[in-house]
């Protein structure tokens, strides 16, 4: 059976973007055919300035989602990142394979920083060697496929080349893996700036549409959403991305092709009310099941506790091969 790795990092409430380009694919194909692992990356938050109190909770919060949109503990691992010390050992290994040119182009990298230098922030070294540690969440599992949103191939492209450079310097340690990404949808765009992503850590919520948002607070973002300047609706990414994007999340709800969609509509008000009404349908099961798991948070804790245990006891034997094969002598 093949293997799966793919984390969500709670720097954010998470978005009909996370939903729609990752939680839905893990919950509807994934976990059902493959040995699947989903991870609340908690590590990844510290990169840049917050506020540790919010990273708990908003770590909490994820993995609650993640139960809550369909993850069955019993059909797939869900955990925290920091709970498997196998994640730090093994990124360590792997900075050691990297090079400082190969981080430094990351575009991640570039613009993360660029936005903290103009915010008179200093740059943690955390975010130049970040991939090193997302290399290490996935090949301590023998990862074969990666579900990730297009803004993260590189990543995945950066870990299989550590693989390969590891496999051939210090013999064959790790599985090569590959990025799948989802075949609609992957990027939700910003409802007021659809030309960047809908992305769970923007300073403004006006354009994204919160899991945990109520009903009309989703309508009315989706009505206020950004269109384009020309008649009709067509579906056209490049020149008119804001119906585009409307297009492409009325598609990823309830089925039938951006293309063929825009054939049914005359007007961008009986585009918008379909969308969100698409969007609430997907939702509101979300909702209910997260409030009746939030009142219970033990049995969260649960959940969270056998599944670091049980991804630590697969995640151990490859690190301890990889500590071995890079020349670290063995504990006594």
């Amino acid at each position: 059976m093949k293997r799966i790795f793919s984390g969500i990092k709670p720097t954010g409430h998470l978005t009909l973007g996370n939903y729609l380009g990752a939680l839905r694919r893990w919950v509807e194909v994934d976990q059902h055919q493959a040995d699947a692992l989903f991870s609340v990356v908690d590590l990844h938050a510290l990169t840049v300035e917050h506020d540790p109190a919010r990273v708990r909770r908003l770590s909490r919060q994820a993995a609650t989602m993640m139960l809550a949109a369909g993850l069955d503990p019993d059909l797939c691992t869900v955990f925290v990142q920091s709970h498997v010390d196998e994640h730090a050992r093994l990124s360590y290994i792997l900075e050691c394979t990297a090079t400082d040119g190969e981080l430094r182009r990351m575009i991640q990298y570039k613009e993360k920083s660029a936005r903290a230098r103009a915010a008179g922030q200093s740059v943690r070294l955390s975010l130049l060697t970040y991939p090193a540690l997302m290399a290490a969440d996935i090949l301590a599992y023998q990862t074969d496929e990666v579900p990730v949103g297009d803004d993260q191939t590189q990543h995945v492209e950066l870990t299989r080349d550590l693989a390969v450079r590891f496999n051939q310097r210090y013999g064959h340690t790790f599985n090569v893996p590959r990025a799948t990404p989802p075949p609609v949808a992957a990027r939700v765009m910003d409802l007021q700036d659809p030309t960047s992503k809908m992305g769970k850590s923007h300073d403004s919520g006006a354009g994204i549409v919160y899991l945990l948002d109520e009903a009309d607070v989703v309508r009315k973002k989706i009505m206020r959403a950004v269109t384009d300047s020309g008649r009709g609706v067509e579906f056209d990414p490049e020149n008119r991305p804001g119906v585009a994007n409307l297009l492409e999340i009325l598609s990823a709800c309830s089925g039938g092709s951006p293309e063929e969609l825009a054939g049914a509509y005359e007007s961008y008000g009986a585009l918008k009310k379909d969308t969100a009404e698409a969007v609430l349908e997907v939702l509101r099961p979300i909702r209910e099941r997260h409030a009746e798991l939030a009142a219970d948070p033990g049995h969260v804790d649960e959940v969270l506790r056998k599944g670091a245990e049980r991804a630590r006891g697969m995640a151990r034997p490859t690190v301890d091969a990889a500590y071995r094969a890079i020349g670290l002598l063995p504990a006594g």
